[in-house]
């Protein structure tokens, strides 16, 4: 079995650490201690503060620099290289605070999906997206700050110990799809219709993979894209840019597309929910938005209609990365609605809003070999124009 890397600054959380440790190796797991601090070392680390630091790119001294703000930035660089050399990697944990939680997490971050991931620390219960972010890191709250063996942490650490030692005893086998290459599809509760009749008349020949529009989920659909572990993509759903021009909180960044674009890999793209921007539960909602149609979606999540303005400059800001692209393309407009709720009879309904949208991309589309730009009368969702996003899937993709 490979082994468990149990990282943190041993400095400061040496017992909480080899706690972790000695569950481990009682379970059965061989585990090596790594000390990641940026202080000074701590006592019985399998693998030194020295020995991480070198990793970084400039060398140790660019980590120890006495600042430790720079030295946390430059340990978690250092960290995430020292990991991706590690041939006997079967897992990692950590805990601590924020600096552990920064460190360790960049690390973690730079491993494969797939590989156990755990990070006990005291900001599990906030916003984890920061430490999350397109990766599987299993990250718990510690619920006392990390200082100690008490009732608490000894129960918090030992179910965080016992969840990795499960992980790395159980591997799930990678399924037999060797033979279906892998289609990324990226969907919203809004585009759901549309994208299950796509994957359903996939699913025969290729392996279909399905991103959660949410920020995180188009992040992760192109770290994928990247890797070089998808064959093609079916983006239906693009309303991450909707949040990442207007102000809503499920933004992928302004990077999205840009994998497509390094790749040129075929790219099946359309306008779906880019009626919406997302915001938390009602309250959460911005006080310069107050007055702005919102829709209820959830107890946890409010939506706001995108205005005529926003989509014209939506539509410049996403015809200008598909210019970009030098892989097969094809960009289907559904000029019925681009979503469930942006249908007559439905809160989102907005033919201005939409059209200001369409016409953006009209006008700013660049012709160009492979390069289709394709508008049908249907709404998103209707059956017809799920068809024809697998038609175009199959003009380009073999």
């Amino acid at each position: 079995m490979n082994k468990a890397y149990v990282a943190g600054t041993l400095d400061t959380k040496g017992p909480e650490l080899r706690y972790l440790r000695d569950l481990l190796v009682a379970a059965g797991v061989p585990a090596v201690l790594v000390d990641v601090g940026t202080t000074r070392p701590g006592e019985g680390a399998d693998i030194t503060v020295s020995e991480v630091a070198a990793c970084h790119p400039d060398g140790a001294d660019a980590v120890f620099t006495g600042d430790r703000g720079s030295a946390v930035a430059a340990m978690a660089e250092a960290f995430a290289r020292f990991l991706q050399g590690r041939a006997d990697l079967g897992g990692v944990i950590g805990a601590g605070g924020s600096g552990n939680t920064t460190i360790v997490s960049a690390g973690m971050r730079a491993l494969p999906v797939g590989l156990p991931k755990v990070l006990v620390s005291t900001l599990g219960s906030g916003d984890v997206r920061p430490y999350v972010g397109a990766s599987d890191i299993c990250m718990m709250n510690a619920v006392t700050d990390v200082q100690g063996i008490n009732s608490i942490s000894r129960t918090v650490l030992g179910n965080a110990a016992h969840a990795l030692a499960g992980m790395m005893q159980h591997r799930v086998p990678a399924p037999e799809v060797a033979d279906k290459p892998a289609v990324a599809l990226s969907m919203f509760g809004v585009t759901t219709p549309c994208v299950q009749a796509v994957a359903a008349a996939l699913e025969d020949r290729f392996d279909c993979l399905v991103f959660h529009a949410t920020g995180t989920g188009g992040q992760a659909m192109e770290k994928l894209v990247d890797s070089g572990l998808v064959r093609a993509v079916v983006d239906v759903t693009t309303t991450e840019i909707a949040d990442e021009l207007v102000g809503g909180i499920l933004s992928a960044g302004p990077e999205r597309l840009d994998a497509v674009i390094r790749t040129g890999v075929p790219w099946i793209g359309s306008v779906g929910a880019l009626d919406m921007v997302n915001f938390g539960p009602r309250a959460s909602v911005p006080e310069r938005f107050a007055n702005r149609q919102l829709y209820v979606h959830n107890p946890t999540v409010t939506l706001m209609r995108t205005t005529p303005e926003e989509n014209a400059r939506i539509g410049a800001w996403l015809v200008a990365k598909i210019n970009r692209m030098t892989g097969p393309v094809r960009f289907l407009l559904p000029l019925g609605g681009v979503s469930v709720i942006d249908v007559p009879g439905m809160p989102f309904h907005d033919p201005d809003a939409d059209q200001a949208l369409f016409q953006a991309i009209r006008t700013g589309w660049q012709e160009a070999p492979g390069r289709q730009l394709i508008e049908l009368p249907h709404a998103l969702n209707d059956p017809e124009f799920a068809a024809a996003l697998v038609d175009c899937f199959h003009q380009i993709v073999r």
